[in-house]
């Protein structure tokens, strides 16, 4: 598989997970003692935050307005495709 695909790839893990704790939380507004669905909401932010520390770790930045860490001494936001162009 490319590096293209890969990131793609990685990518599209994210937004699922995205979406289900989205969708999660959104539940949670109406049914906040469902410990089950608190559980699952936790899990998935925790796989989220995971699966973008990897993709950020290999691809750089994932998300502006300090949402994202910047490991280097330069500003890595502007020097890869943005997400939305791969």
């Amino acid at each position: 598989m490319m590096g293209c695909e890969r990131q793609a790839e990685m990518l599209v893990k994210i937004q699922e997970m995205e979406f289900i704790a989205i969708e999660l939380n959104l539940y949670l507004d109406t049914h906040p003692c469902d410990s089950e669905a608190i559980n699952d909401y936790n899990c998935a932010v925790e796989s989220s935050r995971k699966l973008v520390r990897k993709y950020e770790d290999k691809y750089g930045p994932l998300y502006n307005f300090g949402l994202s860490a910047n490991c280097e001494d330069s500003w890595q936001w502007i020097n890869s495709p943005w997400p939305w162009e791969i």
